[in-house]
């Protein structure tokens, strides 16, 4: 088996939405790719924008992230992506504080009895530029504005691993091979205790020699995926390292 497909950084999903704009079937196909992978991330970020714990439960909150998301694979708010932007996450990021910046502007000119105009999600602003808005301009009813951009970049890099996990294991069951992954998938992100390891190769019948190469293959595999979700997301192929290692800061920052 080849370490990665060989066009994986030839025309990622984050490259081939942003060269079509999201007008075509593929473009959107590959858009809804990557929303998968963040649907959770952006759930996280709204409801701490909301002041809600991430343990929580609220109807408003997933109504509010399932617009989002629907405006975003509905809308033309890819029209002006730029490629020098470069990542998916970047451009994500700045595309959910305006929208929530866009509703609480209609929350507040529901209140002053006022009309509203419906914004899109294009990203004239960026994350940084919604975030500083005037506050003459934008009411945040959460005294702490919005998240940290570091919150959301560590449900980014939970989601990965969590989804990268639920593929090798259904890699495991498609090959009959489930009970013994469910005993090795507890070595792919920690070291391995020399006594808590030969334990765990005698409950599966291994010897010690075999358990650790087959939890090395499993280690390389893992990376593999990892790699392969991150080069997806990215403009420019020279930006996964950076995107891997970022994803390790961001997963040991909280």
């Amino acid at each position: 088996m080849s370490d990665r497909p060989a066009n994986v950084f030839h025309t990622t999903h984050w490259t081939q939405v942003v060269a079509a704009r999201g007008g075509t079937p593929e473009a959107q196909q590959a858009l809804r790719t990557l929303c998968e992978t963040y649907y959770a991330p952006v759930e996280f970020f709204i409801r701490r924008y909301r002041g809600q714990s991430p343990s929580g439960q609220s109807d408003d909150v997933r109504e509010l992230t399932h617009e989002f998301f629907a405006r975003l694979l509905e809308g033309q708010s890819l029209d002006r992506a730029d490629r020098a932007r470069g990542r998916f996450r970047t451009y994500l990021l700045g595309a959910v504080k305006h929208f929530l910046a866009d509703q609480q502007d209609r929350k507040s000119a529901l209140k002053r009895g006022g009309g509203v105009v419906i914004e899109s999600l294009d990203q004239s602003q960026d994350a940084e530029s919604a975030s500083s808005h005037s506050s003459s301009q934008r009411d945040i009813v959460d005294p702490h504005a919005f998240p940290p951009d570091s919150y959301f970049d560590h449900q980014w890099a939970l989601a990965v691993v969590e989804q990268t996990i639920a593929a090798l294991r259904a890699e495991a069951e498609a090959a009959g091979d489930l009970p013994r992954f469910e005993v090795l998938q507890r070595w792919l992100v920690t070291p391995a205790d020399p006594g808590t390891a030969l334990t765990a190769a005698r409950s599966i019948e291994m010897t010690d020699g075999a358990f650790k190469v087959v939890v090395h293959r499993l280690r390389k595999r893992f990376r593999q995926l990892i790699t392969d979700r991150i080069a997806a997301t990215v403009a420019d192929p020279t930006e996964v390292r950076d995107e891997l290692n970022y994803l390790v800061t961001a997963i040991t920052a909280q």
